[in-house]
């Protein structure tokens, strides 16, 4: 009887060929805070720049030559060969640039810092908007990750939600109008969402609704590729937000309503 060949030991199994990574061409939360602080700095600041960008709202890429020297320098080599990302960049400065002078983030830190000088209280740095410069070949650092979580997101439909909720201050929004235009917005293409994106910047700005640039440049960023899902996210924060506010006045209302009835008990001679 043969004696069966005793197997040699196994080959090595090849290593999995694993497909390059390729680089994310949609900005990092810090990245997209750091590049629209920037902007609204500099918007804020001189007069020059905010002219020179405001003028391409609405406009084409190859329509705003004199935006390139304040936008160009802040896209990834990757980026640049996007039209879509360039786009989302070159949109949301010319929309910061067109708010008014005393609306940019600059402007309310300054009056705050003023505020807070008067008062004999010592500025706060974590407080302040950050210098965000880059660095001296244009390319911008990321924002300290600490600074960015201190910051939560806030998508389009929180921002006409909060709209709505400005209401009873005079200033807000009607909930028929807000709800009309978000709907509009999230049925749109690419070329769709920038065209209409102007007139409802204006009108939460006009409200003095504050908008998260950054994370509109997110969503602007992917909305091709992801617009489904930035769609859901702006419609849920919508609703969300303006039932969260229902519910808390409700709380209110009956904890007010316990104080009244334990005040009433407790003057009651019968008790």
């Amino acid at each position: 009887m043969s004696k069966s060949a005793i197997p040699g030991p196994a080959k090595p199994a090849d290593e999995p060929v694993r497909p390059r990574k390729e680089p994310s061409l949609v900005p990092s939360l810090g990245r997209a805070r750091a590049f629209t602080d920037r902007i609204d700095q500099r918007s804020h600041d001189d007069p020059g720049v905010r002219a020179a960008l405001r003028r391409g709202v609405g406009k084409d890429l190859d329509a705003v030559p004199f935006m390139h020297r304040f936008v160009a320098s802040w896209l990834t080599d990757e980026q640049a060969r996007s039209r879509d990302v360039q786009r989302a960049f070159y949109t949301v400065a010319s929309l910061i640039a067109a708010q008014r002078r005393d609306q940019y983030a600059a402007a309310k830190a300054v009056t705050s810092e003023k505020g807070r000088t008067s008062k004999g209280v010592e500025p706060n740095s974590t407080e302040a908007v950050p210098d965000m410069l880059g660095d001296p070949a244009g390319r911008v650092q990321d924002t300290d990750a600490a600074t960015v979580r201190r910051i939560p997101s806030r998508s389009l439909g929180q921002a006409f939600a909060e709209g709505v909720l400005k209401g009873g201050q005079g200033t807000g929004l009607r909930e028929t109008s807000a709800e009309t235009r978000l709907n509009l917005l999230t049925r749109q293409s690419v070329d769709g969402l920038h065209r209409h994106l102007p007139g409802a910047v204006r009108q939460l700005r006009g409200s003095e609704v504050d908008i998260d640039w950054a994370q509109l440049l997110i969503d602007l960023c992917q909305w091709r590729r992801r617009s489904g899902t930035v769609k859901r996210i702006w419609l849920q924060d919508y609703h969300r937000t303006l039932r969260k506010d229902d519910e808390d006045r409700a709380r209110e209302h009956d904890d007010d309503q316990a104080d009244v009835t334990n005040a009433t008990d407790s003057t009651d001679p019968e008790a």
